[in-house]
């Protein structure tokens, strides 16, 4: 299901639950090892015990904008939305997803924790067309996927840091500087990090 919430930690038996990453940002680390995936922000749509995907909102495909899409999609638009168009992943990479805010549900919308709704229909791209749609919203082509316990295997390996991430670092945010404010929101300087132990 991709609406699983994050479940709270408590104290006792709750403690040995698995924590899911469901409506939180994935930050990649210096020396993940796969270059696709270098200063990456990722937003987790759904993570389980049967898997995981995400999709980067860091990463802009040059020279596509929402308006050049919906232009070839004979989707009417006001305003010219030159709103970049992100590389959500390497999986599907034609596919098309709506990350966006709750104000706006249509017939294939799915709420992601609490947090978001992502939306592949093409009825979201006219509503945004037309103005009458979310509020806050980014336009991705495809997404970042992984099999069972792929993505605990990359934490373990120190791929991947995990935050909450506010809402305005990925509706309103620069891309550019968005893998930086995310861990700076996190009290982390990415500056400091390092792909090296033991140095400053």
């Amino acid at each position: 299901m991709l609406d699983r919430p994050v479940p709270p930690l408590h104290d006792g038996a709750m403690e040995t639950d698995p924590i899911w990453f469901t409506g939180q940002l994935l930050l990649a680390l210096p020396g993940i090892g796969d270059p696709r995936f270098k200063h990456s922000v990722i937003a987790m749509i759904s993570h389980d015990e049967e898997g995981a995907m995400g999709i980067g909102i860091s990463d802009p495909i040059a020279g596509m904008t929402v308006g050049a899409v919906l232009d070839q999609l004979e989707i009417a638009h006001d305003d010219p939305l030159e709103q970049p168009v992100f590389l959500g992943g390497p999986v599907e990479p034609s596919r098309g997803f709506v990350l966006h805010s709750l104000d706006w549900g249509g017939q294939e919308a799915v709420q992601v924790a609490d947090r978001w709704m992502v939306s592949s229909s093409h009825d979201i791209l006219r509503a945004i067309g037309e103005g009458r749609g979310p509020s806050r919203w980014l336009v991705a082509l495809g997404y970042a996927g992984w099999s069972a316990g792929q993505l605990e295997g990359e934490m373990v390996r120190h791929g991947w840091h995990v935050t909450p991430g506010s809402d305005a670092l990925l509706f309103d945010t620069p891309p550019a500087k968005r893998w930086q404010a995310a861990f700076a929101e996190a009290g982390v300087d990415a500056r400091l990090l390092t792909t090296e132990g033991g140095e400053a």
